[in-house]
């Protein structure tokens, strides 16, 4: 693992070397973004075919809608109808999961790179690399310790919590949207003798808060991993409003993960 570790500190090193001459003492920090666009580059297609797989599913709805008033009563036999139709239909309910599980190898490489003080026995240069004033190894912690939220160092994070905000309330909006949509599309039931609608007002509640939770996370994750968490939030919105742009109702699921 040290010695992974070691060649991708090699590769972030070199392709900051190659964005020296435009981003100066930030081209570490630089070539990060570049390296979270590459991994979302490789991700599109699942994400396409996470879309595909969403519009399929949506087209489904009416005949599930069948199935939980046939079943209503039996909720264990309804869950089994209703994945014997997805077998029937070549339709994976998981498919929406996949582009942000092929992402989690990336995170945590760039968090345990920026979370070790030595590489190979040799202490990690990384470390010292900036962005602005904030180093890529430290935290929102220590920025508040050297100078405060409105210090150098924290004035960094405020403009990555002010991205996050931005684009998960434009994402709550859009979802909040969607969700409601669904919810008209399907006929009413009674959440105590149907779980499912009961599940599925909750998760109506719940989903559109999903994106702050980001929020959180680029405040304990290290600066570097941070940078990565915020391009690729980013990234997944503009990616997401353009691949379920002409499903309004179809992807409110997939727009809050």
């Amino acid at each position: 693992m040290s010695t992974f570790m070691s060649v991708f500190a090699s590769l972030v090193e070199h392709i900051a070397d190659l964005l020296d001459p435009l981003f100066h003492a930030s081209a570490t920090a630089a070539a990060i973004i570049l390296f979270t666009a590459f991994v979302r580059l490789l991700v599109h297609p699942l994400s396409r075919a996470s879309a595909r797989g969403q519009r399929e599913r949506a087209k489904l709805q009416p005949r599930i809608a069948e199935l939980r008033a046939k079943h209503k009563k039996n909720p264990e036999q309804l869950q089994k109808a209703i994945m014997e139709l997805h077998k029937e239909e070549k339709v994976s309910p998981l498919s929406g999961c996949l582009p942000s599980l092929f992402q989690i190898p990336a995170f945590f490489l760039l968090y345990h790179l920026f979370s070790s003080t030595s590489l190979g026995g040799e202490p990690n240069s990384l470390l010292g690399h900036t962005l602005g004033a904030a180093p890529l190894g430290g935290r929102f912690k220590d920025a508040l310790a050297d100078g405060g939220l409105f210090g150098a160092q924290g004035a960094v994070y405020l403009v990555l919590f002010a991205i996050v905000a931005a684009v998960a309330s434009f994402n709550y909006v859009r979802t909040k949207r969607q969700m409601a949509t669904t919810q008209a599309s399907q006929p009413a039931a009674d959440s105590a003798k149907d779980p499912g609608a009961g599940a599925m007002a909750t998760m109506t509640k719940i989903m559109p808060l999903m994106s702050f939770m980001t929020l959180f996370t680029v405040g304990y994750v290290p600066l570097a991993a941070a940078l990565y968490v915020v391009t690729s939030t980013a990234w997944s919105a503009v990616e997401r409003a353009v691949l379920y742009r002409d499903m309004p109702s179809g992807a409110a699921l997939a727009t809050a993960a």
